[in-house]
C-alpha cells in the first residue's frame, strides 16, 4: 500500500481528497502547512507527496526545494493561480507534475497512479531484464533502471522519476530525435494530458542536474520546433 502525503491549508480539500485516495486503497497522511509536513518527512518519507503552493509557515515551493535535497520521490503540486509562472517554476524546481485547482479528483488519482507505476517500473527488482531495464552505457552516461541510479563521468546524479524516464528515452537511441509528443508518451499515461511547456521544463531541470555533475555537459540537444536529441560524447 503506497503512502501518499497531502499538504494543503484547505481542510476541505484535505478531507475530500484523503477520503477518495483511501477508497482507492492508498494510505494517506495529511498536513495543513509545509513546516509540519517537513518535520514529519524528516522522520519518515512517504512514497509520494501532493503539495499546495500557497501555505502558511512554509509554502509549497520552499517545501519542494527542501525535499529535492533529500529525495527523488514523485511529487505533484497544486496551484490555484491562473498565472502559468507557478507551474513552470515548480517543474523546474523538480516537481514531476502539476494539477490546477479546481481539479477533478479522478484526474488527480490517475496522475498519482501513473507516477507510482513508473516509479515501480524503475525500482522493481523482479522485473525481467529487457532493453528498458538493463544497465545502459552511453559514453560517460551509465543508467541502471532497476536501481534508479544514474552516473555521469563516475558521479552520481539524482533524478526524479520523470527526469529519469526522459533521459532514458533520449539516450536509448543516440543521434535520433524524440519529439515532445513522443516524450510525453514516455513520461505520462495516455489519459493524462500535458503540454509542450511541461516537457521543456523537465528537460531544463534534467540539464541543470547533469551540469551540476559536469559543467561541460551538452549531450542533450534542442532542435527547435522538432524536439530533443541525445548525442553520445
Amino acid at each position: 500500500m503506497s503512502r501518499i502525503a497531502l499538504v494543503d491549508d484547505d481542510r476541505n480539500i484535505l478531507t475530500s481528497v484523503a477520503m477518495t485516495l483511501e477508497a482507492e486503497g492508498f494510505e494517506v497522511e495529511t498536513y495543513n502547512d509545509g513546516q509540519s509536513a517537513l518535520d514529519a518527512f524528516n522522520k519518515r518519507m512517504p512514497d509520494m507527496a501532493v503539495l499546495d503552493i500557497k501555505m502558511p509557515r512554509m509554502d509549497g515551493m520552499d517545501l519542494l526545494q527542501r525535499l529535492r535535497q533529500k529525495t527523488a520521490m514523485p511529487i505533484i503540486f497544486l496551484t490555484s493561480k491562473d498565472d502559468e509562472i507557478d507551474e513552470v517554476l515548480g517543474l523546474r524546481m523538480g516537481a514531476d507534475d502539476y494539477v490546477k485547482k479546481p481539479f477533478s479528483q479522478r484526474l488527480l488519482v490517475e496522475r498519482i497512479r501513473a507516477l507510482l507505476r513508473r516509479q515501480d517500473a524503475i525500482a522493481g527488482e523482479d522485473i525481467e531484464e529487457t532493453e528498458e531495464t538493463k544497465v545502459m552505457v552511453r559514453g560517460e552516461l551509465v543508467m541502471d533502471p532497476l536501481r534508479h541510479a544514474v552516473k555521469w563521468k563516475g558521479r552520481d546524479v539524482s533524478l526524479t522519476v520523470t527526469e529519469f524516464l526522459l533521459l532514458q528515452a533520449l539516450a536509448q537511441r543516440p543521434g535520433f530525435v524524440k519529439s515532445r509528443d513522443q516524450l510525453m508518451d514516455v513520461a505520462y499515461d495516455d489519459q493524462v494530458y500535458v503540454d509542450d511547456r511541461t516537457i521543456d521544463s523537465h528537460i531544463k531541470r534534467l540539464r541543470k542536474k547533469m551540469r551540476n555533475a559536469d559543467e561541460e555537459f551538452s549531450a542533450i540537444e534542442t532542435l527547435y520546433g522538432i524536439g530533443y536529441r541525445y548525442n553520445e560524447e
